[in-house]
């Protein structure tokens, strides 16, 4: 008989720019989720965005191997998918789920929401366009994105550390104006097509998993098991950034890069194996990490 699969965690950053240590220590606690349950650990380079560069994700690799995390397979590209995301957007048309939009980002941020809704949530505007203004909207020039037609407006995920979690579901993009798959669908597929049903990543990112969730079920794809990680934040409670100091593994050197990022966990270790050894989901800090620079 053969042995089922076991399935994955993963980590997937943008090659846009080098990782900080914010980044390298989601990347750890990523990888501790999936050794500590016996899952594979898998790599993917997002590098649909234009702004990403190839060095950078060779760069990213090498950092993550630095510091000790191991994976199971090649990486994967996302760049290299386009027939997989197409073939599966190509689905949703032919289920009547997808609609062409024309709105610009200003157009969206300037028309009238649900009270409920968060900024940037899209308010339908273009979803019940009839055939003449969609045609007066083609002549116009602007290439349309196609956004989901979703028919629930949130969705309730249970996450490993926030509980359950309700967030707004709206009629997100699938497919930008420039014919370059969306985030939330390319992220979906990836990991419902690699075998990934964990995704460990930071928890500014909690917000989007009710729609990555509501998608999943569209397309029948298990829900993964969720837990968004603590941040790690500078000394104002912004967002890590360069202007911060010293935050990248170049900059720290692997050694004190490493001990920086066990310590905040509070299972101070030299090495992943150690840190393996003690790592308790249970005990993980559920506030951000402030960054001090060296």
């Amino acid at each position: 008989m053969t042995r089922p699969t076991p399935g994955a965690g993963r980590f997937a950053p943008s090659p846009s720019a080098d990782l900080h240590i914010g980044n390298l220590r989601t990347a750890v606690l990523a990888w501790l989720f999936a050794r500590s349950t016996g899952r594979r650990f898998l790599m993917r380079v997002e590098d649909l965005d234009d702004r990403t560069h190839t060095d950078i994700a060779q760069r990213q690799l090498d950092d993550l191997a630095a510091i000790g995390i191991t994976w199971d397979e090649e990486p994967t590209w996302q760049s290299q998918q386009q027939q997989r995301y197409d073939a599966v957007i190509d689905g949703l048309v032919a289920r009547g789920l997808v609609y062409e939009c024309y709105c610009s980002r200003k157009d969206i941020l300037s028309a009238p929401r649900a009270p409920h809704a968060p900024e940037g949530a899209y308010p339908g505007t273009c979803r019940e366009l009839s055939a003449d203004e969609r045609t007066a909207k083609r002549e116009a020039g602007r290439p349309p994105a196609l956004r989901l037609r979703a028919d629930t407006g949130e969705y309730t995920v249970t996450d490993l550390l926030h509980g359950p979690y309700t967030g707004v579901v709206d009629d997100f993009v699938l497919r930008r104006g420039d014919g370059v798959p969306a985030y939330n669908l390319a992220v979906v597929v990836d990991d419902a097509l690699s075998g990934i049903d964990q995704v460990v990543r930071g928890d500014d990112l909690l917000a989007s998993s009710p729609r990555q969730a509501y998608l999943a079920g569209l397309l029948g794809y298990p829900q993964p098991v969720y837990a968004h990680v603590p941040l790690v934040l500078n000394a104002e409670g912004k967002r890590l950034a360069k202007r911060d100091g010293a935050v990248t593994l170049d900059e720290l050197g692997v050694p004190r890069a490493f001990a920086m990022i066990t310590e905040s966990l509070g299972w101070p270790a030299h090495d992943m194996a150690t840190l393996l050894h003690q790592f308790d989901p249970a005990q993980l800090p559920r506030e951000p990490w402030i960054y001090q620079p060296v």
